[in-house]
């Protein structure tokens, strides 16, 4: 086997990495912040850990392509009412419709399949 040349590896720890706030493509940021290492992607699409600071709310969205996420730390809820805590492993179809609350802030290891679309 060869050596992985270092531009074929990128490594980031989550406790001490530069996360780069979210902006969606109307120019809003609401503080929320992603860590993604694979940058043929548009930021929060495909695999990448996601920070939401207390008292954030994300706006509705569409899933455009299968949700998967991890919730590393904190507490998250979900527009209906449901509650999800750190270990808590949620898969989200392709078309859902949701909105998330975190009260305490969160993080998360996410894929997303593709561009969310905006829902009132």
């Amino acid at each position: 086997m060869q050596p992985i040349d270092p531009k074929d590896r990128r490594i980031a720890n989550i406790h001490d990495a530069r996360f780069t706030p979210f902006v969606y493509p109307d120019g809003v940021a609401l503080g929320d912040s992603v860590l993604q290492l694979d940058d043929s992607q548009p930021p929060g699409v495909g695999f990448h850990v996601y920070r939401m600071p207390p008292g954030m709310t994300t706006r509705g969205h569409r899933h455009n392509g299968h949700e998967q996420f991890l919730i590393l730390e904190g507490e998250l809820h979900e527009s209906d009412g449901t509650i999800l805590r750190a270990g808590d492993m949620v898969f989200y179809r392709d078309g859902t419709e949701h909105n998330s609350h975190t009260p305490t802030g969160c993080l998360l290891a996410v894929h997303i399949a593709g561009p969310e679309t905006p829902v009132d």
